[in-house]
């Protein structure tokens, strides 16, 4: 497993990989200054501060609170946004590392989009959960990597196999490999628990399971040359 997260690792700095984050990243933040400037517009209007140096602290408070707050949905609209190109990562570490095998198939963009928003608001639910354990030091922190461990390892895993296999292959897949999913899970929680790095979540993920899949059917990779 270590050996996959570390080609899946070098192959995230690859142009395609640099396309689909960039692509990502620039979404996320024009939604999220869209959503920042909207808010603090509502602020402004709603709530009556007499003119003065209180109204002045006031903006400038609730300006960086919006801001700290939305910062903390730079990942998972990151992983929305991402989660759009994610067929067209899994197709490139495939076609890189295992070029004999058949290649997969693309979700349709529907089915794609539904799981984009599926994941994302399951990621954000896990995560205001865990924020509610801050409460409880030493819970919340294991809180943390179970539940995104859980929850990554199944969503990323069902996404590398669905490209191969019909629904029902893909969970008894899942389920017979239950361990090494959730071990999967808990790497990808470790880069998703890193500030900024884990904009890389869904890109490192994706490269990731792919590889976990085609280990868990017997295929091995073939390495790429290095750049």
């Amino acid at each position: 497993m270590l050996s996959h997260a570390v080609l899946a690792l070098r192959q995230i700095t690859s142009p395609p990989f640099r396309s689909v984050m960039i692509k990502a990243v620039g979404l996320t933040l024009v939604m999220l200054a869209a959503v920042w400037a909207g808010l603090y517009t509502a602020f402004a209007h709603f709530v009556p501060v007499p003119p003065g140096w209180l109204k002045t602290v006031l903006d400038v408070l609730a300006g960086l609170g919006l801001l700290v707050g939305l910062g903390f949905l730079v990942a998972p609209v990151t992983a929305l946004f991402a989660g759009l190109f994610l067929d067209d990562v899994a197709a490139v570490v495939e076609a890189t590392c295992y070029p004999d095998d058949p290649p997969g198939r693309a979700l349709p963009f529907g089915q794609a989009l539904w799981a984009a928003i599926r994941f994302t608001v399951l990621v954000i639910a896990v995560n205001i959960v865990v924020l509610v354990l801050l409460f409880f030091p030493g819970i919340n922190i294991a809180a943390f990597f179970v539940a995104n461990g859980y929850l990554l390892g199944r969503e990323y895993f069902e996404l590398a196999a669905g490209r191969f296999h019909p629904r029902e292959e893909v969970l008894r897949l899942r389920r017979e490999n239950g361990v090494r999913v959730f071990l999967g899970g808990l790497v990808i929680a470790l880069v998703l628990a890193i500030p900024i790095v884990n904009i890389v979540t869904p890109l490192f993920a994706t490269a990731f399971m792919v590889h976990l899949h085609k280990a868990v059917i017997g295929s091995r990779p073939r390495l790429p040359a290095p750049a």
